[in-house]
């Protein structure tokens, strides 16, 4: 098709129609001109394909479909390979079911574990969002299947999700909520993005053209269509005017109306449609000329990928005497529902039905000649948050005969769910009385947990060891069995701070709002920004993850000393594998600002690899930084700044395990022009290069009248450094009070006209 001669074609109600789905799933076709309908579908951890009955929360049937672990899990894999084969085998699935775009990733930051949402986001850095969403487009799109990132942007509650608004500063949207976005649209280049429902700053996101055109579309070069989330159209003909091109679902011809009424009246431009249309066409072409129709979606196939990513994303968080790995002949009890109905996925639109489902007790019992020791008790019912005495005890009974006790436990599927938050951050009533009692019949206890989000963890220091699986997928239980027994090594890292509570949390005082209002007041203080700032204790930091070895960092070397913003910087690591099996180390590189005129966080994740070594391997891991990993947003001058000064490069384990460091001198080479004015303080004035001997009179007159004698030299030294520090604060106009009446306002208006012809103000 060329796309402008075929919508010069159309007449304006085929037009108009097309800027809205033909019923849930579906873009409209154009019969006459041979244009197709195209179909979408739920993701982003699986294809969610409802052939009858549709809706947008999973509560109706889907074809059986492959369970891929949710971005809470993958994320915590850092692993951008991983990443781009689970998109890569996403997209074969499309291509085998005829679906064009596939709804996902997901990359809202995640502000405070409470929200419902949290298992499907990746994490509450946005530079580890972006880099692991950007892998997983550019796999589903190598197979020719379009992706649709979302939601954008700054949906991080559920609460009143379709009305609140989200109230943040431009520097908080930009290194923080956009950021994630930002890489993932310039690196990846998705199809389509999905704005969100909630308003942004008053705005709802459908309408904000700031956001949707001027930059998403001019300043990072989006070239695909902006779909609506579903029922996110609030006004159609300003929504279309502001950059949403396609709502969905169908508004049953509703909204098609309106836009053909404001052509006709002429309070839409045609051409504004006309540009609507040929994004949407150009993306259901793409997908029509690639259809491979001999793709085959081969379930078994893709479940043995969920168990193999299952296992990559599990996170050890504590192994206390090394008791794990297990030994499969060791005399074991398995407790916990979880342990024979794993919770794997979250509740909502991304709901999975699943081909099939392993569960840790399932596979021993297929198993049992490998696994010849381990009994069952169920200890709690999910159902419930009430404790059952019998169920309780039969599992006290059960760890009291085992060597080791291994409770599966976590957040029941009502606990986590599109549509509403959490109200805390503990585990079921039931669950934490049960790992007590447990614990007390047994010190040699594992804890495996099953969460979307982080949880409160008073029990931690009663048990051995902690194994995060997130929600690892319908392969879950084998991932877990391969883990507990050291099939595989563990090498998964939190994407996300465990906070000892709940109320440590940085959004806590302004989580959910008031009303439909969300305040961001905690602006770039967001996860790990805040904890470690604060140097505040957290049960687990971002980036904690322990193996079943143990690696070194020999050496970090920095291929300059100093540098310029506009130049790169190369940082080479050498790692070595120092323990006994074969194991993946994350390293985890932070740059720590200078401290200077802006607040910033004590330091920020800007690099991260993944590196599998074999015992006494050693491997040269390379990372480049350009400036934005040393920049700031810079409100004044709407623009990416680096501060000169010298910055530290930091390796990490994890934001609070640091390896290494080294130090780079930074020059800055974005102005910060600043106008001079009678209130300007001398303190700022000192800081202007040439500025102190334009200044030189006005300080001397300043120092004579302050002593009696008339003598500027008879000063004391402390009354002197006191005279100093007020100066430090005083606006230009002071001197006109404390000048002892030689300066008037003319003179300092002369001085500040003066300092702003010096080149340092000059663009």
């Amino acid at each position: 098709m060329d796309i402008k001669e075929l919508v010069s074609k159309m007449t304006l109600e085929e037009k108009a129609g097309l800027c809205s789905g033909a019923d849930f799933w579906h873009t409209k076709a154009v019969p006459r001109l041979g244009v197709p309908s195209m179909m979408v579908s739920d993701g982003p951890h699986g294809l969610r394909k409802q052939d009858l009955q549709a809706d947008h929360l999973g509560i109706n049937e889907s074809i059986k479909a492959v369970c891929f672990p949710a971005g809470c899990a993958a994320a915590a894999s850092f692993d951008r390979n991983l990443l781009y084969k689970i998109g890569e085998t996403l997209g074969n699935e499309c291509q085998a079911e005829g679906v064009g775009v596939i709804l996902g990733p997901a990359v809202n930051i995640k502000r405070s574990p409470l929200c419902g949402r949290n298992f499907e986001y990746y994490s509450e850095d946005p530079y580890l969002a972006s880099e692991l969403a950007a892998n997983e487009i550019e796999g589903v799109q190598s197979k020719n299947v379009g992706t649709s990132l979302k939601h954008f942007f700054a949906n991080n509650q559920e609460h009143r999700r379709m009305s609140s608004s989200s109230e943040m500063d431009e520097r908080t949207a930009r290194e923080i909520y956009l950021a994630a976005f930002e890489g993932a649209v310039k690196q990846a280049k998705p199809w389509t993005v999905m704005c969100s429902y909630n308003r942004i700053n008053g705005v709802y996101a459908a309408q904000n053209r700031k956001s949707l055109t001027d930059i998403l579309r001019k300043e990072w070069g989006f070239d695909g269509f902006v779909v609506s989330d579903w029922g996110a159209v609030n006004d159609r003909v300003p929504d279309l005017e502001a950059g949403l091109d396609l709502e969905m679902p169908t508004s049953f011809g509703l909204n098609d109306e309106k836009i053909v009424q404001a052509v006709q009246n002429g309070t839409l431009k045609e051409s504004v449609l006309d540009r609507a249309v040929e994004r949407i066409l150009t993306q259901v072409q793409r997908f029509e000329q690639h259809r491979d129709k001999t793709a085959v979606f081969d379930r078994e196939k893709d479940h043995a990928l969920a168990r193999k990513a299952a296992g990559e994303c599990m996170v050890l968080l504590k192994n206390d005497a090394e008791l794990l790995p297990l030994s499969k002949t060791a005399k074991l009890a398995f407790i916990g529902e979880f342990a024979a109905k794993p919770r794997y996925q979250g509740g909502g639109s991304s709901h999975i039905n699943s081909s099939r489902v392993d569960s840790a007790w399932g596979l021993v019992q297929e198993n049992c000649g490998e696994y010849p020791n381990i009994s069952y008790a169920q200890g709690y019912d999910t159902n419930t948050d009430q404790i059952s005495a019998d169920l309780q005890q039969q599992a006290v009974q059960a760890a009291k005969e085992a060597d080791t006790a291994v409770i599966f436990a976590g957040l029941p599927d009502t606990y986590e769910s599109e549509g509403y938050d959490r109200t805390h951050m503990r585990l079921p009533e039931n669950q934490a009385a049960l790992i007590e009692a447990v614990t007390a019949a047994n010190p040699h206890t594992v804890v495996v947990l099953h969460n979307g989000s982080p949880v409160e963890m008073p029990w931690l220091d009663r048990v051995q060891a902690v194994l995060e699986a997130y929600l690892g997928g319908q392969a879950v239980g084998g991932a877990q069995l391969d883990v507990l027994f050291g099939a595989v090594n563990p090498s998964g890292h939190l994407a996300e701070t465990f906070p000892k509570k709940l109320e440590d949390n940085p959004s806590y005082l302004y989580y959910l709002g008031e009303g439909d209002k969300t305040e961001y007041r905690e602006g770039v203080f967001v996860g790990y920004r805040y904890y470690d700032t604060k140097k505040m204790d957290v049960l687990f930091p971002f980036g904690h993850g322990l193996s079943y070895t143990a690696f070194s960092c020999d050496s970090m070397r920095l291929d300059k000393d100093h540098m310029r913003d506009t130049d790169t910087l190369t940082v080479q690591v050498q790692v070595t594998n120092t323990g006994k099996r074969t194991g993946k180390e994350v390293l985890q590189l932070y740059v720590a600002p200078p401290k200077g005129e802006v607040i910033r966080p004590i330091h920020e994740l800007k690099g991260f690899e993944k590196v599998e070594l074999a015992p006494g391997e050693t491997k040269t891991v390379t990372f480049t930084l350009q400036k934005r990993a040393f920049a700031y947003y810079d409100m004044d001058l709407s623009d990416w700044r680096v501060e000169s000064g010298t910055y530290t490069i930091e390796l990490g384990e994890s934001s609070r395990k640091i390896l290494k460091t080294a130090q780079i001198a930074v020059t800055g080479t974005s102005k910060k022009l600043r106008k001079v004015t009678l209130d300007t303080t001398f303190g700022d004035l000192m800081q202007i290069p040439g500025a102190a001997e334009i200044l030189q009179p006005l300080v001397q007159a300043y120092g004579v009248t302050s002593d009696d004698s008339g003598d500027s030299t008879a000063l004391g030294e402390s009354t002197a450094q006191m005279m100093e520090q007020m100066l430090r604060y005083m606006p230009l106009r002071g001197m006109v009070a404390f000048g002892g009446g030689k300066v008037n306002y003319a003179d300092a208006q002369a001085v500040a006209e003066q300092i702003n012809r010096l080149p340092a103000l000059q663009d």
